[in-house]
């Protein structure tokens, strides 16, 4: 092997460790740059993601919920299933089975996801039917929404003549059930 042969077989060898290098550098920056942007999925958006599928959520105060969730919005999502439609609070949910592995960011989401959730229960309001109000700590009320204020919710239940007022921030769901 000439002088020159040496010189470009050495060359090429410190060539070689310097792509290795750049590689392993590159790998690392990348799996840093996924984490980082990771961290800022939230579970709204994976949930998003995951409609029109199954999914399993444990809820504060009321257990396990299963069924298609059918919409997420700002604070809530509805789960239905062939017996019961529930409208969760997202700030009650303990943990979600069956989400979509991908997400989808808040700018990507519906105008109709703006609305929060005082306005599934005006909804209910609306509608009149007797449904099931569980509170974060289990407390459940068979009532009826009666109107919905800022951040309370009124229930007409029971015999009581005067309405129950209940703090949205106390609520973990509120179930109808399908006849």
């Amino acid at each position: 092997m000439t002088w020159e042969e040496q010189l470009f077989a050495y060359l090429d060898d410190l060539e070689q460790q310097a792509e290795g290098v750049f590689g392993i550098e590159r790998d690392l920056e990348v799996a840093e740059r996924a984490a980082a942007e990771y961290a800022a999925v939230t579970s709204a958006s994976r949930l998003m993601a995951s409609v029109d599928g199954e999914v399993a959520l444990r809820v504060q105060g009321l257990g396990q919920v299963e069924g298609w969730l059918s919409r997420v919005a700002e604070g809530w999502c509805l789960v239905r299933s062939p017996a019961q439609s529930w409208v969760i609070r997202l700030d009650a949910l303990l943990s979600i089975r069956g989400a979509s592995s991908r997400s989808v960011p808040e700018e990507a989401w519906p105008v109709s996801a703006k609305l929060g959730f005082g306005s599934a229960l005006r909804r209910l309001a609306e509608s009149g039917e007797p449904c099931r109000i569980v509170l974060l700590d289990g407390t459940r009320y068979d009532a009826r929404v009666a109107r919905v204020g800022k951040d309370f919710v009124e229930l007409v239940h029971g015999d009581s003549p005067d309405p129950l007022l209940v703090r949205l921030t106390a609520l973990a769901a509120a179930g109808v059930t399908r006849e």
